[in-house]
């Protein structure tokens, strides 16, 4: 009431409209100075239609506030008229009635209400201050009266329980929350896991009550309840008769969008990291957790800056682990910019047998997506057969870490043409060793240079603010492929962007946007560093190892 829709209720609302699902809105904090639930129903008429309607209204304002009067017990002839318009359209009966100037009787208005709400034809507004707990049982006795029950939807006649949340508790365990959608569940039943037709038994049955969970000898259809120490079902996973298998559709999960490198702070924090990272991802699904074999870092991937810094929160509440947290380091790639050819001799003598390889190669730049592709035409016997996988083994090692800050080589097409042995001081490991060499050589001489990811990024803003947010991602070196409106106030705007200017999007999108925008990204493929900022990369990335 104070503040009118903030931005919550916006990506609240637009799920709902997408799912078709009955809806309410509650105005709420009536009790607080300069409110005014009239233009706040305006407000939300404006802005989502005139189907949501007012079924309560306050008795007072600010601090008094008194009351809630329910317009649902009052006689129909005493409804305001936008009310009654929107509960005789839901009904083609009700709508001649009223239209031959009849009077709609009590029992008429209010069947007329439930039908709208469950047809979606009427999204009613209902008043309340919690605080004071004005409004709430009267809200919580309309839902209860007018909103679907699980008789009013397809239910199955066995069992199906669908789990919609793990919590991990540092006391009691895991504990899983589902919902009934099928038959009735009652303590010490055997039930399957619906896609992995793995066994768990449900000892005893729990209701959460706030905090709290109470035990309880019967869920119905419909019921929401709590079991202990599943040993194979994680959330949205479906619980069911391993005869009558029924498996209800899962949540459609986000992809990540940010993402935070973590470490512990001591030793006690080490072992005990990885059992509470395991906990929390599980409890939390939207949370993806990897540990980057490039730059050697484990990862914790999350919704937004506030997701993930939120989830290393309740690590440390919940489970006493304190983590360190940064921005990731970036896998660049690197590459050359043109053709070399080296004669590389690795000769060494240390009394007794020596070492001795010579390899000529030539390298010439493909696409990064082949790697690194190596090639013997070398005639003659030159370079003795057996010896030619220890130069390719030398080069691939040296593949591994470029020469410029460590990164990986990518996209080069090596080709071995010449080179020379010794009968008694050549080995495999001196060819191994030339081989690694000569192609650090090679990488200098063909200009080597670094190839940083670029994302395809897909951003969702509100009209109003799309000039802005491209703006943006102008400055962060992104490219505008294109924008199409959605027609429902938003537009879509696609880029390409490095990762370099995008690790901390999340936050930019938020205030570009009063966090009504919302993006999704994808690493598509590699392109050159700018020349402006390959020094400061090198010099970031060998300082840190």
């Amino acid at each position: 009431a104070p503040s009118g829709i903030e931005v919550g209720s916006i990506p609240a609302w637009q799920p709902t409209a997408e799912a078709e699902i009955p809806r309410a809105i509650v105005v709420h904090k009536l009790d607080r100075s300069e409110t005014d639930f009239d233009e706040t129903v305006l407000a939300i008429q404006s802005a989502w239609g005139r189907q949501c309607v007012a079924v309560q209204t306050p008795e007072g304002s600010g601090e008094g506030l008194s009351s809630v009067n329910n317009l649902l017990s009052s006689d129909p002839s005493e409804l305001p008229e936008e009310l009654i318009e929107a509960i005789v359209e839901a009904d083609d009966d009700l709508m001649m009635k009223y239209l031959e100037g009849e009077s709609l009787t009590t029992e008429e208005v209010r069947d007329g209400l439930r039908a709208g709400i469950l047809s979606k034809s009427i999204v009613p507004i209902f008043a309340i201050a919690a605080d004071k707990e004005i409004g709430v049982s009267q809200l919580m006795d309309t839902i209860g009266e007018y909103f679907p029950s699980p008789e009013d939807g397809e239910t199955a006649n066995a069992p199906a329980n669908l789990i919609f949340k793990t919590s991990a508790d540092p006391f009691v365990g895991k504990v899983s929350y589902f919902r009934v959608y099928g038959s009735a569940l009652s303590p010490n039943s055997q039930l399957t896991t619906a896609s992995g037709g793995k066994n768990e038994r449900i000892a005893q049955i729990y209701q959460p009550v706030g905090k709290e969970l109470e035990t309880a000898d019967e869920m119905v259809t419909g019921d929401i309840g709590a079991v202990t120490k599943l040993t194979n079902a994680s959330t949205y996973e479906t619980l069911c008769d391993s005869n009558n298998p029924i498996e209800l559709p899962a949540v459609d999960l986000p992809p990540p969008v940010f993402a935070l490198a973590i470490s512990p702070e001591s030793q006690s924090d080490l072992d005990k990291m990885a059992s509470s990272l395991s906990r929390i991802t599980e409890e939390d699904p939207t949370l993806r957790l990897e540990r980057n074999p490039e730059t050697s870092e484990m990862v914790l991937h999350g919704l937004g800056d506030i997701h993930v810094e939120l989830a290393i929160q309740r690590i440390a509440r919940k489970f006493e682990v304190n983590l360190k947290t940064s921005l990731p380091k970036i896998a660049y790639r690197e590459t050359i910019g043109g053709t070399a050819d080296v004669d590389y001799k690795h000769k060494k003598q240390t009394g007794g047998s020596g070492q001795y390889g010579h390899v000529l190669m030539r390298v010439a730049p493909s696409s990064p997506e082949k790697g690194i592709s190596f090639n013997s035409v070398v005639v003659g016997g030159n370079v003795p057969r057996e010896y030619i996988p220890s130069v390719e083994k030398g080069v691939r090692n040296a593949a591994v870490e470029g020469v410029l800050a460590g990164f990986p080589v990518v996209g080069i097409d090596v080709e071995l043409y010449d080179g020379s042995s010794h009968s008694v001081d050549s080995s495999g490991v001196a060819f191994e060793i030339a081989g690694s060499m000569g192609f650090k050589q090679a990488l200098r001489e063909a200009r080597s240079h670094l190839l940083e990811p670029i994302l395809q990024v897909e951003v969702v803003a509100p009209d109003d603010t799309a000039g802005d947010v491209m703006g943006d991602l102008n400055r962060k070196r992104a490219r505008i492929s294109g924008m199409e409106p959605l027609g429902n106030g938003f537009t879509v705007i696609k880029a390409e962007a490095p990762i370099a200017s995008m690790q901390r999007y999340a936050a930019d999108l938020r205030s570009l946007t009063q966090a009504r925008g919302s993006f999704t990204v994808t690493v598509d493929h590699y392109e050159p560093v700018p020349a402006q900022d390959t020094d400061r990369v090198i010099a970031q990335y060998t300082s840190d190892n």
